[in-house]
């Protein structure tokens, strides 16, 4: 089937320049919403059509719509950002995309099509370029997401969905500088299993880490870390960004790990982007799997030194300390670490044009 064309109808009555400045000022994040969006229908039999950049608005919903009952519901994460000659550019767009045809297939939902995908962030972006902030680590955050459109209760894929970019200006995550985080391992909820729907970015997942995160500002943590379903003792993620453990090595180099790919766990765009940005800086850089045990006990001998998160939002977040029922351990000397905060700076200069760009990632709108 043919990808269709997305026919612009933007709002009459966008928001002033003095309202927008305002709130590009302090967006906070997710709290504030560009003047239009990208709606894109798929219909069973007909495919993907009536694909139009609106004014952004409310979504008018049936009672008995499938995804309020049934959680047909995925969704992407990516930044705009203002480069160094003024110019925006978005960083791995089609990575994005691939990654919401994987969310689709396993939540059983039409794949959009990766250039559909990227057209429809690329319109809304352009149309809304304004409010792509131009102030250090402040971005322009897309939000892709599909829900299912089908009014009915039987228990099956819909046969109608909707597609739709929202946009929202993003502030620097630690305005006032990089701040450790403070992490609970959580050992009576799991996020996911192998074979469940871990790997996919929908809806349902998030709406599970809910209790396992309240339960960690329970004990004084600012985040859950996921252990996996079986053991119980195989470090996942961190709420919902990836982790990265940094170690000495004995020529004293170090070697950055991030736990592999297991068929539970995101595989985090900001994650596959981390892992080359280290090769291209001289670390050793892998896969592989890491303990509970091996965790507190390479802290306690020195080996490991420092231990991050990583994500879309946040960029890079360093964790300070570690906090289990039976356990309570500082990170290292509980500061931001020497490779974290390089890493953290060679990924944000690459995103705004500060460095250069090897492996294409930056998808330029001008």
């Amino acid at each position: 089937m043919t990808t269709p064309t997305i026919e612009l109808k933007p709002t009459s009555h966008p928001l002033s320049d003095a309202e927008r400045e305002a709130i590009l000022a302090s967006p906070g994040f997710g709290r504030h919403f560009t003047d239009n969006m990208v709606t894109v229908r798929w219909t069973e039999g007909r495919g993907w059509h009536d694909a139009q950049l609106v004014p952004y608005a409310p979504l008018s919903m049936d009672p008995a719509n499938m995804t309020l009952h049934y959680a047909q519901t995925i969704f992407e994460g990516l930044k705009a950002y203002r480069q160094a000659d003024g110019t925006v550019a978005t960083f791995r767009p089609e990575a994005n995309a691939e990654r919401f045809q994987t969310s689709a297939r396993r939540i059983a939902m039409p794949e959009v099509p990766v250039d559909l995908f990227i057209a429809a962030c690329d319109a809304l972006v352009q149309q809304d370029k304004a409010w792509v902030p131009s102030t250090g680590e402040a971005s322009l955050y897309l939000r892709p997401f599909m829900i299912a459109a089908e009014v009915g209760l039987g228990v099956k894929p819909a046969n109608e969905y909707l597609f739709i970019v929202i946009a929202s200006p993003a502030g620097a995550y630690f305005p006032g500088g990089v701040k450790p985080v403070s992490v609970w391992l959580s050992e009576e909820y799991v996020r996911a299993v192998k074979g469940g729907t871990g790997a996919a970015k929908t809806g349902g997942n998030y709406a599970a880490s809910l209790v396992a995160q309240a339960e960690a500002a329970q004990h004084g943590c600012d985040q859950v870390v996921w252990l996996d379903a079986v053991e119980h003792r195989w470090i996942e993620e961190m709420g919902g960004m990836n982790l990265y453990f940094v170690y000495a090595q004995e020529d004293g180099s170090r070697k950055i790990v991030t736990p592999e790919l297991t068929g539970s766990l995101l595989p985090g765009i900001t994650r596959d982007s981390l892992l080359k940005i280290a090769r291209d800086l001289g670390y050793e850089a892998v896969e592989g799997r890491i303990s509970t045990e091996d965790w507190k006990r390479d802290n306690e001998n020195g080996t490991l030194l420092e231990v991050f998160a990583c994500g879309t939002a946040a960029v890079i977040t360093p964790v300070g300390s570690v906090k289990s029922a039976r356990h309570h351990w500082t990170q290292g000397d509980g500061e931001p670490g020497e490779v974290t905060m390089k890493l953290r700076r060679a990924l944000l200069d690459l995103q705004t044009g500060q460095a250069p760009d090897p492996h294409g990632w930056m998808h330029p709108l001008g």
